[in-house]
């Protein structure tokens, strides 16, 4: 008899410790479930009076640079589409065709640039992604919600922009 009762005090040890290990395990959960998606109403604009960068915030640029970028995709598709429909158009006029030309010419470098803007796009979803979207790739310091508003993909303050800027004319000027 005594044997057993040494028994069941060991196999009620081994129960007590299990349960001391599992509860923080289960206190770290909830913190993790409540971390849902954040949904925004589609009239949502930020504003100064909510925490810089917080759920909200990114949600609504998220949104906004995909948009965005959905938009040009369909303008260039629709312009690479409309561009070579036009070239059964062929005149034997030398003007018309120089005229037809540079049409063409300066509808692809537009096309290029929005290619661009979509790259753009696609590396300010990137620092979304990152917790780095808002923040001044030089110094680290907020940019700020009208900036981001009037441009979307900025990477810099003003101030550094500006730097950048001066610094792009002094090396072209060499």
């Amino acid at each position: 008899m005594p044997k057993t009762s040494k028994l069941k005090k060991k196999v009620t040890k081994a129960k007590s410790k299990t349960i001391k290990k599992t509860k923080p395990k289960l206190a770290s959960k909830p913190k993790e479930i409540n971390k849902g998606p954040v949904k925004i109403s589609k009239v949502y604009i930020p504003k100064d009076t909510e925490k810089y960068m917080c759920e909200k915030h990114k949600v609504f640029f998220r949104m906004k640079l995909q948009e965005w970028k959905k938009e040009l995709v369909k303008a260039n598709n629709e312009a690479l589409y409309n561009g070579s429909m036009d070239d059964n158009s062929i005149s034997a006029d030398i003007v018309d065709q120089a005229s037809s030309y540079t049409d063409k010419n300066v509808e692809m470098k537009a096309i290029n640039r929005q290619i661009k803007l979509i790259s753009e796009i696609d590396k300010a979803l990137l620092r979304i992604k990152d917790d780095t979207y808002g923040y001044c790739l030089d110094t680290a310091e907020p940019i700020g919600l009208k900036r981001l508003m009037a441009r979307p993909v900025a990477k810099y303050t003003i101030a550094a922009q500006e730097k950048h800027e001066k610094n792009e004319k002094v090396h072209a000027d060499e």
